[in-house]
Parts: structure tokens; C-alpha cells; sequence
């Protein structure tokens, strides 16, 4: 018999009472206002024809705006959309060149500027001052990177590394040129004379070395002191790098020859 102090433990909870979910709450419905609190709810109807909302008209069939013109085969025709004006705004860009490209850049400057106001339509101009190509975009520019095209794209900055003018003008016209730029001390240090006999054996004598090279790989390659510039497509900028890279370490030119020859084959099969 427990002790009458003893605390009494409190009965637990049944698992069915544990599992049954709680019964939802029922929302009490709505008052009725105070003005019809006195009618009986089944005379109380609602007027709906005092609202202040117009009917929207249908769309007809005729209307032009809102007809369909299906084809035979049961697809949607609509009409082209219309030309609509580009936000004109002004950007500029500057092209520094360099102080020994500053003569061959006047001597070409009517073969520059058409290209980029003709075909591109920007306003350029030749700072003497401060040495510098100035290109702007104008009102009359219809391509969103035309300034890309002519600076970056390297049309006018083409021309400050070296390239030939018809050279540089074949990147506005093919989409898939590029300008791969290194240097010598990338793929080893040299110094003095080695540094010199490098890039004598790149461009070879009366520069047969850089012509072959350029014929093989269908590139154009700019030998400017420790800095190599190679203009064409990716994979022949590849085939013109290894050999460049070849040359730099030692290679003999007959080996580097035998090579381009091999290469050049593939290629002609390939097309």
C-alpha cells in the first residue's frame, strides 16, 4: 500500500488519442453589416448590376490587331516586327601607337579610315599630338560591336603591331581570326647573342624561315625583338607557334622544314 504523501503519476495519454490529428477549426461566418442586420438572410440577395466596373469588349474576329492568319498546316503567321531605333550612345575608345608605327600609319591612313567609316560606321581620326588612333560610334552605327571590331578585334591595333594593312583588314571581314602574342623568354631565357642568333634562326635568311613558316600554316607571323605576333585561325596559329617554339630551342631548320611540310600535306587532304 503506497504511502498516503506519495505524488500520483499522471495517467499517459492512449496511442489513439496520440495519432488522432487535431480537428480543423470552423471559421465562423460572417456578420451581416449593421444597416441589414434586420433582414432575413434568405430575402437578402446581392445587386449586382450597380457595379462600377465596364464589360470588356470582346475581341472580334475582323479586328487586325487581334486576328490570326494560320497556314495549311495549322501554325501561327505573324506579321514581321517593326524596326525599332537602338538608344544611341556615344563611346570612344583610344588605340595608343607606337612611335616607330607613327610614320607607316600616315603613309596608310587612306587605307585605314574607309574601312572603319564605310563599314563600320564610326568617326575615327589620327591624333599626332598624342600619338593615338581616336575611334567614337556615331548615330549613323548600326553594329553594337563595330567598336569592338575596330579596336579589340584588332583592326587598327593589327596595324600598331606590324601587320600589313590587307592583313589587318581580313579581321573585319572573317569572323574566326585572331592575334596570338609571346615572347621568346616564355619558352626559354636567353640573353646577348643567343637572344640574337633566336631570332635570326625564326626569321632565318631574308627572311625565308618566317616566309615558309607563314606559307605552311597560312598565317601571318611578325617577329617585333623579343615579341612574336602570329595573325590566322586558331589551329594554324598552333601549327606556327610549335614551329616558332622549335626554332627557339634548338631545332634544326631542316627538321622544322620536314615538319611544315608534313603539316601542310594533311591540311591540303583535309580540304
Amino acid at each position: 500500500m503506497p504511502a498516503p504523501t506519495a505524488l500520483l503519476r499522471a495517467p499517459e495519454k492512449l496511442a489513439q488519442e496520440e495519432a488522432m490529428p487535431e480537428a480543423p477549426k470552423v471559421r465562423k461566418p460572417h456578420s451581416l453589416p449593421q444597416a441589414h442586420a434586420n433582414i432575413p438572410k434568405e430575402d437578402f440577395v446581392l445587386d449586382l448590376t450597380t457595379t462600377s466596373a465596364e464589360p470588356v469588349p470582346a475581341a472580334s474576329a475582323s479586328d487586325p490587331d487581334t486576328a490570326m492568319e494560320v497556314d495549311a498546316e495549322g501554325r501561327p503567321l505573324f506579321a514581321p516586327a517593326a524596326d525599332v531605333p537602338l538608344a544611341f550612345r556615344v563611346e570612344s575608345r583610344k588605340v595608343p601607337v607606337p612611335p616607330h608605327r607613327m610614320t607607316p600609319l600616315k603613309a596608310a591612313w587612306p587605307k585605314i579610315y574607309p574601312p572603319l567609316v564605310e563599314h563600320l560606321k564610326l568617326q575615327c581620326r589620327m591624333n599626332v599630338k598624342s600619338k593615338a588612333v581616336e575611334l567614337r560610334t556615331s548615330q549613323f552605327t548600326t553594329d553594337s560591336e563595330a567598336l569592338q571590331k575596330g579596336y579589340q578585334e584588332d583592326f587598327v591595333k593589327a596595324f600598331t603591331l606590324g601587320f600589313d594593312v590587307d592583313d589587318a583588314i581580313a579581321l573585319l571581314r572573317v569572323d574566326d581570326l585572331y592575334i596570338q602574342t609571346f615572347e621568346i623568354k616564355d619558352v626559354k631565357t636567353l640573353q646577348g647573342e643567343h637572344l640574337g642568333r633566336a631570332i635570326g634562326r625564326i626569321a632565318g635568311k631574308d627572311g625565308k624561315t618566317k616566309f615558309a613558316i607563314e606559307n605552311a600554316s597560312t598565317t601571318r607571323v611578325v617577329v617585333a625583338g623579343q615579341k612574336i605576333h602570329i595573325l590566322g585561325g586558331f589551329k594554324n596559329i598552333r601549327i606556327a607557334q610549335e614551329s616558332i617554339v622549335s626554332l627557339i630551342l634548338g631545332a634544326p631548320q631542316g627538321k622544322v622544314y620536314g615538319n611544315l611540310r608534313t603539316v601542310a600535306s594533311r591540311m591540303k587532304q583535309r580540304f
